[in-house]
């Protein structure tokens, strides 16, 4: 349900919020990327564009055996102000309470749509449209490493619970909710000095509107083979993802990630639509930074 890799999404947010809580320090966020550009203890550009493309390939939906592969090429922007934030390693968000400890935020990530083959199991069913997700994250710092050969980590755990809403670009409706707890680790100088390792494993839980909308089989689609299903809210499913970025050019940077999904347990296994136990995603790119800000961002 989730890309696998963030600057494949351009997210743009605008509105008003509260305003943030002042914090002693927010020069060390627990929000930092050590995968990106510059290192823990340098300062990065409060803005910055360039290019960025890559390739993806993700299940349709989870415990889906069909595949999804999306090739793209865009522009992309980043914007690293003190409440609002744009593009980057935590996509679209606006902080509401930053320290150098937590920071509470409001953010924002997308998926792209599925396109099932004329043979599949959803066959006569409407097809699964772009999704969405809004709503409050915390994350946390649990610990910092430095290493004596070099290179630093850290260590975060971030909980999100999200509105989910899906699109044909068209009409928009509102499906349900998520709550996901995740472990993360990052570390930076894995092997090379700029090279970068993001380590994370994540549960989902989703409310019974989401689950329908990846499970439930209405009675006007049931076929010989297919059965109605009312579906159930509860367990969705875990993840465990891995990537790796690294300097290609002075100012471009590649970048590998895979993740594999654990779908047993999941609260609808017993759905025509539940196919498979495990699957998983794989996805790679790069990103090319032309421009960036020569006044520096506060986190």
């Amino acid at each position: 349900m989730k890309l696998l890799c963030t600057s494949l999404v351009l997210a743009c947010v605008s509105g008003s919020v509260l305003a943030a809580v002042p914090s002693t320090d927010t020069s060390d966020s627990p929000n930092r990327n050590l995968t990106g550009f510059e290192a823990l203890n340098e300062a990065q550009p409060l803005w910055e564009v360039g290019v960025g493309g890559g390739m993806i390939e993700v299940p349709n939906y989870p415990a889906s055996k069909e595949r999804n592969f999306v090739a793209l090429a865009a522009p992309y922007a980043i914007y690293r102000g003190d409440i609002f934030r744009i593009g980057g390693d935590g996509g679209a968000r606006a902080v509401f309470v930053e320290n150098n400890r937590l920071e509470l935020d409001m953010s924002f990530s997308g998926a792209f749509s599925a396109d099932s083959d004329d043979d599949s199991v959803r066959r006569g069913m409407p097809e699964l449209d772009y999704l969405f997700e809004a709503g409050p994250q915390l994350i946390y710092k649990l610990k910092d490493f430095a290493f004596a050969g070099g290179g630093q980590g850290r260590l975060t755990g971030r909980v999100q619970a999200r509105a989910v809403f899906s699109t044909d670009l068209g009409d928009i409706h509102a499906r349900g909710y998520v709550f996901e707890p995740t472990l993360r680790y990052q570390q930076r100088g894995v092997l090379f000095p700029d090279t970068g390792l993001s380590l994370a494993f994540r549960m989902t839980w989703a409310s019974e509107k989401l689950h329908d909308y990846f499970y439930e089989v209405a009675p006007e689609y049931q076929t010989e083979t297919r059965r109605a299903y009312n579906g159930k809210g509860g367990y969705l499913g875990s993840e465990a993802s891995v990537g790796i970025s690294f300097p290609l050019l002075h100012r471009v940077r590649g970048f590998f990630g895979a993740s594999v999904q654990f779908n047993q347990g999941a609260a609808n296994e017993d759905s025509p639509l539940y196919e498979r136990d495990i699957t998983y995603s794989i996805g790679m790119g790069f990103v090319w930074r032309a421009y960036k800000s020569d006044t520096k961002s506060s986190w």
